[in-house]
């Protein structure tokens, strides 16, 4: 049992080594990029003005189709880029306003994800915070446990495994929030790109 003890000890130590705010704006950020809560249109878009595009685009539901179709992440960005640049080939095509208004809905429908998965992000952290405490807690009553005379066995392994499996949530959580931290800016990187195939196309 002590062996458990001071792996769970170990355990908890490493998990709880997760990095302070980089912005004291923003204390729930768990990620080493800068939190930026949205895209700028003047980084990602140096085409014609969007006008009226920004509230219209959805009232064209062949262009709403394609937003969302190119929207998707797990569509390849190769892919979505050859699927804006068909429909703007499309014979009687206006490129210009149809290129306006796809990126238009692009530019709504990227920042609404980006901004959910930051939100997500965020509420994971206060999960986290939540769950190094009760991992603490746990810890000092187990040790508490183990000091007591006579020792109840059956409360201290009990105790222990539930400590086990703690940590192991808390560092399963660590993983994933790791990884999603990298979706806002591939986010980013997705709009650019397919904005910068709408301009060339409508040049």
């Amino acid at each position: 049992m002590i062996s458990r003890i001071g792996l769970v000890l170990l355990l908890f130590a490493a998990s709880t080594r997760f990095s302070a705010a980089a912005d004291p704006r923003y204390p729930d950020w768990p990620c080493a990029q800068a939190k930026v809560p949205e895209i700028s249109l003047a980084a990602v878009w140096a085409g014609p003005s969007l006008d009226d595009a920004e509230q219209n685009w959805k009232n064209d539901p062949k262009v709403s189709a394609l937003v969302e179709k190119t929207a998707a992440r797990k569509l390849a960005i190769e892919d979505a880029q050859k699927a804006i640049t068909e429909f703007l080939a499309t014979p009687g095509t206006d490129k210009v306003a149809a290129g306006k208004l796809i990126f238009a809905g692009l530019f709504e429908r990227l920042n609404a994800e980006r901004a959910s998965v930051m939100s997500g992000l965020e509420r994971v952290t206060r999960k986290q915070r939540e769950a190094a405490e009760k991992v603490r807690a746990d810890t000092i009553a187990l040790q508490a446990l183990q000091d007591a005379t006579p020792r109840d066995q059956a409360k201290v392994d009990e105790l222990g495994n539930t400590l086990v499996w703690e940590t192991r949530i808390f560092e399963d959580r660590r993983r994933v929030v790791k990884f999603v931290c990298e979706v806002p800016t591939a986010i980013d990187q997705r709009l650019f790109a397919l904005g910068r195939t709408i301009q060339q196309e409508i040049e």
